[in-house]
């Protein structure tokens, strides 16, 4: 059996959880763990694991400990100037405490070497506005309006989609706002060929991807709305896990010739790295894992924060032998650091990056992200 697959364990998965009505972040309450003023919900009836992916049900929400929706993308605006953006969705099921949510917005302006931010969160169902069918959820749309940091005046930050067929807006307080429509260019990648994860006495979690999406849209700054198209990734993962792992370092690679790639470095509490993996994805949307022995991973660079001190990778050599490929990266924008100990307990580094790749001698070009935890303690 391949070693489970830990992906980006995102914010959420080392302290999550959310805020509650503008309190502070909910540290992870283990299920068996219920506040005694609250009554016990009523058990639900869960499928033994792992069981098939189906789409566009399982794009929809689940009835898990945690739960989200993340996309990556670069953009460019029809003046010239060139955007990175994340934007997420944390779920968390907690006990009896209501079902709690979290959102980060993140935009880097690599032409004019700014990066901006924000984050809310909110308790309740009503989040959820997701489409459901006979058999259950049939994609999903979620609007956090709740408590914000940074985020713009009350106005839902909302995600929805189907299939690959998506709709992302939101914005920030004095920066961007976001209004784009994305397709995807390929078919869904379930991780590890099936898309289930088995995380040991960590828990288990279900792990696709769309590792190329068209982004459409607009891009408003100042008062002036820019055109903008791009390209973006798509991961939802979800499962009863809750921590695991002392860090990661995660990559998203889209090479000009097509190929997609992303990389994992998992790193234990004492500084090993007890899991190293990757997923290549072919211009045919043919998917491959990569086990460690693969390729590598060199650090060819630092950048410390004023803000925490932490200091964080920033730079990198990926080689992969067997595509004859090497991979340069460094980011686009040194300060790509999130503080969301406000939402999710954590602070993290995510970021655009330039890109410099050789494959069988001759030079490609391509962008991506990279995410990095573990680093601010």
């Amino acid at each position: 059996m391949r070693p489970p697959i830990l992906p980006r364990w995102a914010t959420a998965a080392l302290a999550l959880v959310v805020a509650a009505c503008g309190g502070g972040p909910i540290l992870a309450v283990p299920p068996v763990e219920r506040p005694t003023s609250a009554p016990a919900p009523t058990p639900s009836v869960r499928p033994e694991h792992p069981a098939p992916i189906i789409l566009p049900r399982d794009d929809g929400p689940h009835d898990r400990l945690t739960e989200w929706w993340y996309y990556t993308g670069h953009l460019s605006d029809e003046i010239g100037g060139r955007w990175g953006f994340e934007f997420v969705v944390f779920r968390a099921e907690r006990g009896s405490l209501p079902v709690s949510w979290a959102s980060h917005l993140a935009v880097t302006d690599e032409t004019g070497g700014r990066f901006l931010y924000g984050q809310r969160s909110e308790f309740g169902k009503q989040v959820d506005m997701s489409p459901t069918g006979a058999r259950g959820p049939t994609g999903f749309d979620l609007a956090v309006s709740g408590a914000a940091t940074g985020g713009t005046g009350g106005q839902p930050w909302r995600m929805s989609g189907m299939e690959g067929v998506d709709r992302l807006v939101a914005g920030l307080d004095d920066g961007p706002s976001l209004d784009l429509a994305l397709e995807a260019n390929k078919a869904p990648v379930f991780h590890d060929h099936d898309g289930w994860i088995d995380f040991g006495p960590g828990g288990g979690s279900y792990y696709y991807s769309r590792t190329q999406m068209t982004a459409r849209g607009s891009l408003e700054l100042g008062g002036r709305r820019l055109a903008v198209d791009g390209v973006a990734w798509f991961d939802h993962q979800w499962g009863d896990f809750i921590a695991v792992g002392g860090g990661w370092d995660w990559f998203a690679i889209n090479l000009d010739d097509g190929t997609d790639l992303t990389f994992s470095l998992v790193r234990d509490r004492e500084g090993g790295l007890p899991l190293v993996y990757g997923t290549l994805v072919g211009a045919d949307g043919r998917s491959r894992h990569l086990p460690r022995e693969a390729f590598t991973v060199s650090v060819t660079g630092h950048w410390t924060s004023l803000a925490t001190q932490a200091t964080y990778p920033a730079g990198w050599l990926i080689e992969v032998p067997g595509e004859r490929l090497e991979v340069e990266l460094s980011p686009t924008v040194a300060d790509q650091e999130l503080d969301t100990r406000g939402t999710t307990g954590v602070v993290y580094w995510e970021g655009s990056q330039r890109v410099h790749a050789i494959r069988d001698g001759l030079s490609l070009g391509g962008q991506a992200y990279v995410e990095l935890t573990g680093y601010a303690g």
